[in-house]
């Protein structure tokens, strides 16, 4: 029963993908309800309040906390874990999974590929728009992450971090 309702949602999911953004002024809302409805029944976990925007590629194996937004465009590829309040700029990709390389006589097209890596992005994050994030890679809680970006390493919390390869800027004051 759970694989029949996974496939309704999932096919339901790829129509409202394509529907108006959620900051439209002409159904907006509905299509970010409609596409929030359907990735509940697809994904492993779905906190209240999460927006989805259009066009976005969701795994099966999500888990998105409490207020945190997926932006236009979005790519996760495998396992990755969203935390509360984090807010997600459009054309992001993450990655959980490289080709594997290690052998020189093979082609590398046929050597498949490496064990997955999950993602995990903690509580309080921006990631800017077009950032790209690696396999296995942590972003602290409260840490910015500049548009354009390739994250290849953790993040620590409370910082910036930018540039190809990201790299820490500087840190948020706390308190």
């Amino acid at each position: 029963m759970k694989r029949l309702l996974r496939k309704i949602c999932s096919g339901f999911y790829s129509i409202v993908k394509h529907f108006p953004s959620s900051s439209s002024r002409f159904g907006g809302g509905i299509s970010n309800f409609l596409r929030r409805l359907a990735i509940r029944g697809i994904v492993r976990k779905c906190g209240k309040g999460v927006t989805i925007e259009k066009n976005a590629e969701i795994p099966a194996s999500l888990e998105i906390g409490d207020y945190s937004g997926i932006g236009r465009n979005c790519r996760i590829n495998g396992q990755c874990y969203i935390g509360n309040y984090v807010m997600m700029g459009p054309d992001v990709l993450i990655f959980t999974r490289n080709h594997s390389h290690e052998s020189t006589d093979v082609p590398m097209a046929k050597q498949g590929n490496e064990e997955e890596k999950p993602a995990m992005i903690e509580s309080d994050v921006w990631i800017g728009a077009r950032t790209i994030i690696l396999p296995g890679v942590k972003i602290g809680t409260g840490s910015m992450i500049g548009a354009g970006s390739v994250v290849t390493k953790d993040v620590p919390p409370f910082s910036l971090t930018a540039g190809n390869p990201a790299k820490v800027i500087s840190y948020r004051k706390q308190g």
